[in-house]
């Protein structure tokens, strides 16, 4: 089965133009933004960052307050569902 593609979203931010996929509410990929890399909405802030710095043992209140709001307590809660969704995902296609 193919994977559907989500439609790519154009909105003016700040009078500029900014485009991405939703990939959640919070979670985007924006090409023109870290390489399209999935992204907090409206910042550069890589998920993937936030996900190391939660693996490192920071807690989820030092990470909203770390970042002054740009990344809400849920934000960090929907990339964490996102990337257990993802790693359920591929555990699936794993030959056992």
């Amino acid at each position: 089965m193919a994977k559907q593609m989500r439609p790519l979203v154009r909105e003016t931010i700040g009078g500029e133009p900014y485009e991405y996929y939703p990939l959640g509410e919070y979670i985007v990929a924006a090409p023109g933004v870290c390489g399209g890399r999935p992204t907090f909405k409206y910042t550069r802030i890589e998920v993937e960052v936030i996900l190391d710095l939660l693996a490192a043992g920071r807690s989820l209140d030092q990470l909203v307050e770390n970042f002054q709001g740009r990344v809400s307590r849920e934000a960090i809660e929907e990339a964490l569902k996102l990337a257990a969704s993802l790693l359920k995902r591929e555990a699936k296609t794993v030959a056992v």
